[in-house]
Parts: structure tokens; sequence; C-alpha cells
């Protein structure tokens, strides 16, 4: 993981391409690259809290924190009025969770090791609370269609719209997520950690993971400081979208859909395929399956409240493509999960999926309407 900090060099550069007012697909290309390491620190500085708050409050802070370049992102685009981007990304980052992330791991781990095995009672669980929240995203979605097609103004490519009673559905729902999320923490909480066997007897390079590199006061002092530079470089990103969706003649879905969720996930995905490699296939579905669901069950539900303070309201309320799309995804995962183990095969299988969706999405951006 060390590498990408090289990249912390686009920081600043992005810095210079705003202030000087250089092209938006320059400004967009250079705040993508910087917020890669940057949210490689963010979450390296929430695990070394971790590590010295000791399971439980290290558990809780992975579980509130895992997701923040992401959360911060969103909360920006939020703020300028960039809805239809929001909940792109959250599609996006689910999609590339289960698809991407899970599909590299299993196909470069099973490439090395064979067939690789896993807990499947952790799995059973992520994959339910997975269903339940593609669920909490297609009442909202339904409801609003039939909504539509009763007042005879269906549009199938528009999510933003002005009904109180979606609003009203949205929050319910949302807060209904964001509980069954919380049970969903104290359950892992209760539940005996699973010791998982690698193939070796050498523990010392587990002993070492478990050693804080940093301090607290550094811990706390890369977060703030990898946080604000987040959100400075967020504002970059999202004023560069519209610009950069007219000169490369690409749709704002495809982008938030694709290209915003890789970038605030690449350490994380290096994480999981890593882990993968070292056959602990627990820790690697933990990593994919764990940060989509806490994208689904909290980050997701979290934006509609947040939305709040901005004027209009963050509906739970997606296109049926990304709904068809979510629902599909999560139905290919827990096959692949269900039996406990897995082989590069199934892997394939799931790259090919999360390549498929792509290009359903890059021209579903080309036919549907400004």
């Amino acid at each position: 993981m060390k590498y990408l900090r090289y990249l912390l060099a686009f920081v600043p550069i992005a810095v210079l391409a705003e202030l000087l007012g250089w092209s938006p697909l320059l400004i967009f290309s250079c705040s993508c690259i910087a917020l890669i390491p940057l949210a490689g620190l963010l979450g390296e500085a929430t695990e070394e809290l971790a590590i010295h708050t000791g399971p439980k409050v290290g558990g809780l802070l992975n579980a509130t924190l895992g997701n923040a370049a992401e959360l911060i992102i969103a909360v920006v685009a939020l703020s300028q009025g960039e809805f239809d981007l929001v909940k792109a990304s959250i599609t996006g980052s689910i999609l590339g969770n289960l698809l991407l992330i899970l599909g590299a791991s299993l196909l470069l781990g099973g490439l090395k090791h064979g067939t690789q095995r896993f807990d499947r009672t952790m799995t059973g669980v992520s994959a339910t609370m997975m269903t339940l929240a593609i669920i909490g995203l297609i009442i909202p979605t339904l409801f609003e269609l039939l909504h539509e097609i009763q007042m005879g103004r269906v549009d199938v490519f528009n999510t933003n719209v002005n009904d109180p009673s979606l609003n009203q559905l949205s929050i319910w729902v949302a807060g209904l997520l964001i509980l069954l999320y919380v049970l969903s923490l104290v359950f892992t909480f209760q539940t005996p950690e699973r010791e998982e066997h690698s193939g070796t007897d050498d523990h010392s390079e587990e002993e070492s993971a478990h050693k804080a590199k940093w301090s607290v006061p550094v811990s706390v002092g890369v977060l703030a400081a990898s946080t604000v530079a987040i959100v400075f470089l967020s504002e970059f990103l999202v004023g560069a979208v519209e610009p950069v969706v007219e000169s490369l003649g690409i749709s704002k879905l495809f982008l938030g859909v694709i290209i915003i969720p890789i970038v605030g996930n690449v350490a994380e995905h290096i994480v999981g395929v890593q882990v993968a490699l070292k056959n602990k296939m627990d820790l690697s579905l933990s990593i994919s399956l764990g940060s989509s669901m806490q994208v689904a069950l909290f980050v997701a539900p979290l934006l509609v409240f947040i939305s709040l303070l901005f004027g209009p309201e963050l509906t739970l309320y997606f296109s049926l493509f990304e709904v068809a799309t979510l629902t599909l995804a999560v139905f290919s995962a827990t096959l692949v999960s269900v039996d406990g183990k897995s082989n590069w095969l199934e892997g394939a299988q799931l790259l090919a999926v999360y390549v498929i969706v792509a290009l359903g999405f890059y021209f579903t951006g080309t036919v549907a309407p400004a």
C-alpha cells in the first residue's frame, strides 16, 4: 500500500489546476488520482485508531468510518445539488464491492491456491442483509414508478421528483435500514470470532498486523488532514463533472457508477485482493461484502437524512436499471459464496458480470435524455 502514497504528489497539482483555471478534464483527472491515496490514508488512520481503542470500539470505528471517503464525496455532491451523481455513486460502490473486488479476489486467490474456503455463516448473514437493503431500494422505486404511471407522467431516467409521499417513505425506509445495520453490528460483536487458518504456522505477520504503527495523536492528525483534503478535492471533482461529461461524451450516470466509486475504493480493493492471495478468504470476503453492506445499510440512508440540511431531499428512488443491476449483483455474489468455497472461475464470472453491467451503464447513458 505504501506505493500509493507517491500519488499524493497529485494533491498540490490538483489544487494548482483549480486555482490556475486549467481545463476541467485535467482538474477532474488530478483530483481523482489525488483522492486515491487520501482515501487509503483515511482508512489506514481508522485502522490504527481501531488498534488503540480495542476490538469493540475499533470495530465500531471501522463500521462507521470504513467508507468515510465515499461519504465525504457524496455529501459534497449533495451540497451542489448533484443528486443523480450521488445515487449513481451509491450504486457503483455496491456493484464494485460485490462484483469487481470480490471477483478479482476469487480469481487471483483461486489461481494461486486452487479451491479456497471461508465461513459460510458470515457470508450468509451478509447476503441476507444485502438482500434486505436492496428491498429497501426497490420499494421506494416501485412506489414512485406506480405513482407516476397513475399520474400519466412516467420518466424512467429522471429520479429527482417532488413527491411528498416519496420523501416520507424514503425517510422511514432509511431509518429502518440504519436500524438493521446497527442490529447487524450488535450481532457481529456478540458472535465469537472464527479463527482463520491460512495454511501456515507462522503467525508473525498476523501479530505485526495487530500492532499499531502510529500513535493516537498521529492517527487523529492523519485522519483530520486527509478528511479536510478529501473535502477540498471533492469540491474540485464535483465542480468539473458537468464539463467533463460534455467533453468526453459520456453520461453522468456512467461517471458516477464506474469512475467515482473506483477512486474512493482503490485502496480497499487492493487490500481485499492481497489477503485473498494470502489465502485469508474470511478477511477478503469481510472487506468486499462488509463494505457493500455498509454502503447500502448505512451510507445511503445516512445521506437521505443529511440531504435535509441542503433543501431538496435525497430519496431512495433509484432508476429501474440501477435497482435491477443491484439485485442481480447481490444474487450473483450470493450464488458464489453460499457454499463456503470458491475457485478462480467464479471470480472470472463475477468480473464478467461487472464488465457487462459497466457496458450497460455506458450505453444507457447514450440514450438517456439530457
